[in-house]
């Protein structure tokens, strides 16, 4: 069979070329924003103000939206092993990936991206005597005052607020006098709207402006209770902007994010 051979004439072949001259140049990074351009997360709600300039940072490079589904670590693990549909997992604390590590839901180990701090904290008309310290201010509160913490049965925050009621030398509080969110974030809210008297929170979630006018916060000591090592992990099926995020997330610009927030680096 005797092959054809396609003729262009000139009109024609102008018309590639000038196709050719102005055909949109498409980089790496124009490819990677426009496949996919949302990922979805989970986060520990400690996070929540740390995450929010975090995705601005990295949408403005990228042109990638993050969507975060917020909540207690324990709370999203079992979300996860149940199918809950997100690409990356942001731990506030290492046993919750180390769980989905070994159920092979993710990509690897993970990795560590900072370290938790604790803030005590009272609401902004208090008299209790924040500058004296934890001790100092349970033994100020009166009958019916509440102290509130995170729920150490989901949320390594919890975990860490009883580590330094214990090493404070309060010990453990009465069960009347405690009251339980379900995350650090809502029990930050109990005593900043007066449902509690005062508590144990994330330093992240204290320090922000959001609530200058409703708390008075008081870091406390690292030495009160263990680490509070946060992890991140990809989930299997994680894309590649959802890898592109992680490593955002481990770079020099989000570590300065990390710290301006109340976060410790990564030891």
């Amino acid at each position: 069979m005797r092959t054809k051979l396609l003729r262009v004439d000139g009109a024609a072949r102008r018309f590639f070329m000038l196709t050719a001259l102005v055909w949109p140049i498409v980089t790496p990074r124009m490819a990677l924003a426009q496949t996919p351009t949302r990922i979805k997360i989970a986060a520990a709600s400690n996070l929540k103000f740390a995450l929010a300039d975090l995705k601005s940072l990295f949408q403005q490079e990228t042109g990638i939206y993050v969507d975060v589904n917020l909540g207690a670590s324990g709370n999203l693990a079992r979300q996860i092993l149940q199918g809950l549909p997100v690409e990356q997992f942001i731990s506030a604390d290492e046993d919750r990936v180390a769980e989905l590590f070994k159920a092979g839901r993710t990509l690897d180990a993970g990795q560590r991206y900072a370290t938790g701090r604790l803030a005590l904290i009272v609401p902004s008309n208090s008299a209790l005597p924040l500058a004296q310290g934890l001790a100092a201010v349970v033994r100020g509160l009166k009958p019916g005052d509440k102290f509130a913490i995170a729920n150490p049965s989901l949320a390594p925050y919890g975990v860490a607020a009883e580590e330094a009621l214990q090493r404070s030398g309060v010990g453990p509080l009465a069960a009347w006098q405690k009251v339980l969110g379900d995350n650090a974030g809502q029990a930050t809210q109990f005593v900043a709207t007066g449902a509690a008297q005062a508590g144990i929170t994330a330093l992240a979630l204290a320090m922000v402006p959001e609530m200058a006018n409703k708390l008075q916060v008081l870091a406390l000591p690292a030495h009160l209770h263990a680490p509070l090592h946060q992890r991140m992990v990809l989930l299997q099926g994680a894309s590649p902007a959802a890898r592109t995020w992680q490593r955002f997330l481990g770079s020099p610009q989000a570590q300065a994010v990390f710290v301006r927030h109340g976060y410790a680096l990564p030891q």
